[in-house]
C-alpha cells in the first residue's frame, strides 16, 4: 500500500467513526473540519469524497444490515429497508416501556413507602391510581407482597428485581434519600412556593 492509499485508509476509518457516532446527518464540511483539526493540516475535499464513496460501496454488501446514505445535506448510517420490519418491532417495544407521569409518581410512592396498599397510594396522590398500578404490574416493576392485616385485607405492593435492574440499583437502600430532595428544594429560589399537583388525565391514572 503506497503512502496516498495509506492516507486515504486512515481518513476513511476516521470518517466512518464520525458518521457512526453522529446523531443526525453529518455534512461533508463538518467532517472536513473535524479531520483538519485532528491532523492540524488542510485536507483536500476530493479525498474526503473519495473516502465517503468507498464507505458507501463497502456497506452495500449484503453482510451488513445498514449502509451509508447521503441525506439531508450530509451522510448517515441507516438500516437497510430489508430490516425495517424487525427494527420497527424494537421501536414498538421501547415505546411500550415508557412510563407516564402518573405511573412514575405511583412507582416512586411504592418504592419509598413499600409495602403499601392502593388506598394509601391514592391518599398520597389524591387521584385514582388503578390504571397506574396495573401498568406497573404489567411491566413487572412492582409485585404483590401480600395482604395487610386490616379490615378488607387490602393488597400490599412493593418493588421487585426488575425495578432494581431498570434503575440500576443493587439494593433498595441505594435509592436517593428523601431528605436529599428536601435539602435541594430548600436551596432553590422558589422553594417556599407551594406546588399544587395537577390532576392527572384519566388515561394516565
Amino acid at each position: 500500500m503506497d503512502s496516498h492509499s495509506s492516507h486515504l485508509h486512515f481518513l476513511e476509518t476516521r470518517i466512518e467513526a464520525l458518521v457512526f457516532c453522529a446523531n443526525e446527518s453529518l455534512p461533508l464540511q463538518e467532517i472536513k473540519a473535524c479531520l483538519e483539526e485532528m491532523l492540524d493540516s488542510e485536507i483536500p475535499t476530493e479525498d474526503i469524497e473519495q473516502c465517503l464513496e468507498a464507505l458507501k460501496q463497502k456497506y452495500l454488501s449484503t453482510q451488513y444490515s445498514f449502509h451509508v446514505v447521503e441525506i439531508a445535506g450530509g451522510y448517515q448510517f441507516l438500516t437497510k429497508s430489508t430490516y425495517h420490519e424487525v427494527v420497527n418491532l424494537l421501536l414498538k417495544q421501547k415505546s411500550k416501556k415508557k412510563l407516564t407521569k402518573a405511573a412514575l409518581e405511583t412507582l416512586a410512592i411504592i418504592a419509598y413507602r413499600q409495602p403499601i396498599t392502593r388506598g394509601e397510594i391514592e391518599n398520597i396522590r389524591g387521584v385514582s391510581s388503578d390504571y397506574a398500578v396495573q401498568k406497573l404490574l404489567d411491566k413487572e416493576l412492582i409485585a404483590i407482597k401480600g395482604k395487610e392485616d386490616s379490615p378488607g385485607k387490602p393488597i400490599l405492593y412493593g418493588t421487585n428485581r426488575k425495578f432494581m435492574e431498570h434503575f440500576g440499583l443493587k439494593e433498595i437502600s441505594d435509592l436517593p434519600q428523601l431528605k436529599d430532595f428536601a435539602q435541594k428544594e430548600e436551596n432553590t429560589e422558589d422553594a417556599s412556593t407551594e406546588i399544587i399537583p395537577q390532576e392527572d388525565e384519566a388515561e394516565e391514572d
